[in-house]
């Protein structure tokens, strides 16, 4: 089977200049962090990126300012999953940001079950952080954009919201709640100038991912796509990015599939 690699990656265009941002699950390495390093390429004016590990919070944080010493870079330590984690962190990012432009849900939790082995605790645990968390972290954040009458939501959802795969009945049905609530929170947001729309990636190999799951099926599951690869988590940042800009300013609740599967 013939691989594709990756493009080279892509030059800032000034996408998000003069804007705030805000994105949870942003430590580490994969697509959070990719599009926090974007957004800050892409000329935002601030950036706030949450997460549920305090030392990788930290480390993000000095990372990005050691990088970007110009634009300021601030971190929050929380979980999507606790109201109140949730409240403290649009507190602070709307006081520390001087107002949030833009709210990039990414905070999402997996793993590979059966259903028939599954318990309530282990469904329980996916849907609240997952699906529960992007809905608390919306809820929070219009309450806040709605009397400004402008902001972008992102939310990232995921191509096994729409198609079936074994061990992953918490996770896809997580993911295509994020859809829909994508697509019904889009028609009231719209109301007061305020885009809300989702990313859908398939399979973005980075070092959580290659912990989580075995490597023979991370091989099938790329060996599936057009390319032959998975993709990079900067181009699904790349995506986020244009949807968080001013560039998509006709989309509302759209759920744009990054994918190149063939079957």
């Amino acid at each position: 089977m013939i691989t594709i690699p990756p493009p080279d990656y892509v030059p800032a265009h000034g996408l998000l200049k003069g804007k705030s941002v805000l994105i949870t699950a942003a430590a580490g390495g994969g697509i959070g962090f990719a599009t926090a390093k974007r957004c800050l390429e892409e000329g935002c004016r601030a950036l706030l990126l949450s997460d549920i590990h305090p030392r990788r919070t930290d480390e993000a944080v000095q990372a990005l300012r050691k990088e970007f010493p110009e634009q300021p870079v601030f971190g929050c330590v929380g979980n999507v999953a606790v109201e109140d984690d949730v409240q403290n962190l649009i507190d602070t990012a709307e006081d520390q940001l001087g107002g949030v432009d833009v709210l990039i849900n990414n905070a999402g939790l997996g793993g590979s079950k059966r259903v028939v082995d599954m318990s309530d605790e282990d469904w329980l645990k996916v849907i609240d952080v997952t699906l529960n968390g992007t809905f608390r972290m919306t809820r929070a954040m219009l309450k806040k954009m709605q009397p400004r009458g402008r902001g972008a939501i992102v939310n990232n959802a995921s191509v096994l919201g729409w198609r079936a795969q074994k061990e992953q009945a918490h996770y896809a049905a997580a993911k295509a709640g994020v859809m829909a609530l994508t697509r019904c929170s889009a028609l009231e947001a719209a109301e007061f100038g305020i885009r809300i729309n989702a990313v859908s990636p398939s399979i973005v190999f980075h070092d959580h991912l290659r912990k989580s799951a075995p490597e023979a099926l991370l091989n099938e599951l790329a060996s599936r796509e057009a390319f032959g690869r998975g993709a990079e988590a900067w181009e699904i940042a790349n995506i986020m990015v244009f949807l968080a800009s001013d560039y998509s300013s006709y989309l509302v609740g759209e759920v744009i599939s990054a994918s190149s599967q063939r079957s």
